[in-house]
């Protein structure tokens, strides 16, 4: 079981390069970016395992405050598991102190849900990180609706959001980090009674 030193992985699910950066499905990189900035680090390609990471602290200053690894797998989607579990590992971070950020077909646009374990709902990456370490880990599910129509999942999920969503976009992902910083600080419930929509 973890304890309040032990530090934190969060993991912003996507995939890499500059054709998917704009995608629904990268919107994990586009929060881990944010917090990032927030912490006043930058990614650098990790040692251990194929991802980018940045180390530092979140929270308040001095002992409340969580260390906190940011990592962006640079392995596609559905081998996130291989990077993510390597990058526990190394750190030594316990699977309940493993945050996904990923987007979520069966959430509004608009809407944040945060939970600890669960089953996959047919994301590849957090199948790929289930098969390697098991569910107990949290989640961060940036909803980002149904495909219109007879669109395929595959086909809207790496598509750039719309104009219209894009409007709401930039404080959508705000509030995403906002979220995980409040799942560090203050525990999965108040997180969950703050943020869940």
């Amino acid at each position: 079981m973890s304890d309040a030193t032990d530090p934190w992985l969060i993991v912003g699910l996507g995939n890499p390069g500059p054709d998917y950066a704009a995608n629904r499905h990268n919107v994990g990189f586009m929060v881990a970016d944010l917090l990032a900035t927030r912490i006043g680090g930058k990614f650098k390609r990790a040692q251990k395992a194929q991802a980018q990471v940045v180390e530092g602290r979140i929270g308040p200053p001095g002992p409340a405050s969580q260390r906190v690894v940011l990592v962006k797998p640079m392995s596609y989607m559905n081998l996130s598991g291989g990077p993510v579990t390597a990058l526990r590992d190394f750190y030594k971070v316990p699977t309940d102190h493993v945050v996904a950020v990923h987007d979520e077909l069966d959430v509004d646009y608009g809407s944040l849900r945060l939970k600890l374990g669960g089953g996959d709902n047919g994301h590849n990456g957090l199948k790929s990180m289930t098969k390697a370490m098991g569910p107990e880990y949290h989640r961060v599910r940036f909803g980002i609706g149904r495909p219109p129509g007879r669109m395929q999942v595959a086909d809207f999920v790496l598509k750039d959001f719309s104009s219209t969503e894009r409007k709401e976009l930039a404080f959508l992902v705000d509030r995403s980090a906002d979220a995980v910083e409040c799942l560090l600080a203050e525990g999965l419930e108040r997180a969950q009674s703050a943020y869940n929509s």
